[in-house]
């Protein structure tokens, strides 16, 4: 089972990244996901739902959402610097940033990693892991 790590950010688009989330997991991969305060809003907008500010509701959230599938997810929060995706010593086996913002974009080239989500991406570069990024 591989290691996902999957990031919502709050571009338009968030659709894309739930159904991405949904596919993994029933395609039995384990997932850590992550999402900014703006993917918050974002969800609300486009989705008619709210993400939960508390790791656990979000596990339990998506677990009455998406029905049964064989994969695992665990969720993270945005200021989580203990997540295993911070570290070059347990990055997962491949990153996707869905959606994306410009701002989030210019983070990760940047190198700017004040947040979970660009950490772990500067990770996967630096460690030459997959790492997409759907702007």
């Amino acid at each position: 089972m591989k290691i996902i790590t999957l990031a919502f950010t709050g571009a338009s688009g968030l659709p894309y990244g739930v159904r991405l989330l949904e596919c993994l997991l029933q395609g039995g991969q384990r997932v850590h996901l992550v999402y900014s305060q703006a993917a918050q809003i974002v969800a609300k907008q486009e989705l008619d739902f709210m993400l939960p500010n508390r790791p656990q509701d979000a596990e339990k959230f998506f677990a009455e959402r998406l029905g049964k599938f064989s994969g695992e997810l665990k969720v993270f929060g945005i200021q989580d610097w203990y997540a295993p995706m911070a570290s070059g010593s347990n990055p997962g086996d491949a990153m996707v940033v869905c959606p994306c913002t410009m701002g989030m974009l210019g983070k990760i080239a940047g190198g700017i990693s004040d947040d979970l989500i660009a950490r772990a991406a500067d990770v996967m570069l630096k460690e030459k892991l997959t790492l997409i990024l759907a702007p």
